[in-house]
């Protein structure tokens, strides 16, 4: 069966490679000249489906726990260290309302912590410890996704390159352009999201770690080389061009309440880009012939694409029917 993918972000990415597994040949299709430069490159690739409970839908939940299996299953450098969820004193209540709405964690107190981040243990004395959870680095996937795919199934690329559905030549079209993807899916908005990259041999981290804010889901992500990304704001709109200076005192402002030493960090980089959301904030899976438009993932890339891609090619080579995404 020939397939065709259009999008080279982590959606499209994982469509491929769901279909690849089940035999078809696959081409995919993207308008950059690199994969994944869309929202997906500034992502924190948190697989952290337990904590999104919080304020989710029971959905992100199960898409959520499939698709950490998935990339545990397919890609060896998934760290499984956990969340760790941390508020100032003052903010107490506000931790215990975020454990009341969540599950599989567990109250830490100032021992347990610096046991589990030395450099935080004279600064928080209680926070909630999600063992489950995983996080990746997302570049590092995308990179690894893209070569599997052309070393063991033999999928093509195409970049540099926009097409339409239409103009594809293929059994079936997978559409994973994200929010481009408007002008077919009027019903979808942006939501845009600013990160930072930040870098200090101050500060070890080795798990993402989440500081309760009024605002904003804040969190602190490691990488390597002392490099840490801190994100994310949650913006309704659709320009992708403007990081704004409200967003860049609040992410600097929390990452030095977690930690002073954030404070004389250097900035390596500053991100924005716009995430495919629907009204609901839940994922989707619209046919129309032989067109498949998968999108809405909102700020759950990593953690919902590969349950959706694995639903959507089931559909194609199954003809299965997944009610709760197909709406």
């Amino acid at each position: 069966m020939k397939i065709a993918v259009i999008g080279a972000g982590v959606m499209g990415l994982v469509t491929a490679h769901h279909c690849a597994l089940r035999g078809g040949t696959v081409t995919v299709y993207e308008r950059r000249a690199e994969a994944g430069r869309g929202c997906s490159w500034y992502a924190g690739g948190m697989l952290a489906a337990w904590c999104e409970m919080e304020s989710a839908e029971p959905l992100i939940g199960e898409l959520g726990f499939e698709s950490l299996a998935y990339w545990k299953t397919h890609f060896s450098h998934v760290v499984e260290k956990g969340t760790l969820v941390i508020a100032p004193p003052r903010d107490l209540p506000d931790l215990k309302r975020f454990a009341a709405r969540t599950t599989a964690h567990q109250w830490i107190k100032r021992d347990e912590i610096a046991a589990l981040e030395p450099d935080l243990a004279d600064r928080f004395e209680t926070a909630l410890f999600f063992d489950r959870e995983a996080h990746l680095d997302p570049r590092e996937t995308l990179a690894a996704l893209k070569t599997k795919l052309i070393d063991e199934f033999g999928v093509s690329f195409v970049m540099d390159h926009a097409v339409t559905a239409e103009d594809c030549d293929a059994d079936y079209v997978f559409d994973c352009r994200g929010f481009e993807a408007r002008d077919a899916l009027h019903d979808l908005r942006g939501v845009k999201g600013e990160m930072l990259i930040l870098r200090t041999k101050e500060v070890s981290l080795s798990r993402p770690v989440r500081l309760l804010h009024p605002r904003i889901p804040v969190y602190i992500v490691p990488r390597a080389d002392h490099h840490f990304m801190v994100g994310a704001t949650m913006i309704e709109s659709g320009d992708r061009t403007r990081f704004s200076a409200r967003s860049m005192v609040e992410l600097l402002n929390a990452a030095y309440a977690v930690h002073p030493a954030f404070g004389e960090a250097e900035i390596i980089e500053m991100g924005t880009d716009v995430r495919p959301a629907f009204a609901d904030n839940l994922p989707r899976i619209r046919r129309d012939g032989k067109i498949l438009r998968l999108n809405g993932l909102y700020r759950h890339g990593y953690l919902g694409a590969p349950a959706l891609a694995r639903r959507a090619a089931e559909i194609v080579f199954e003809q299965k029917s997944f009610p709760e995404v197909e709406r």
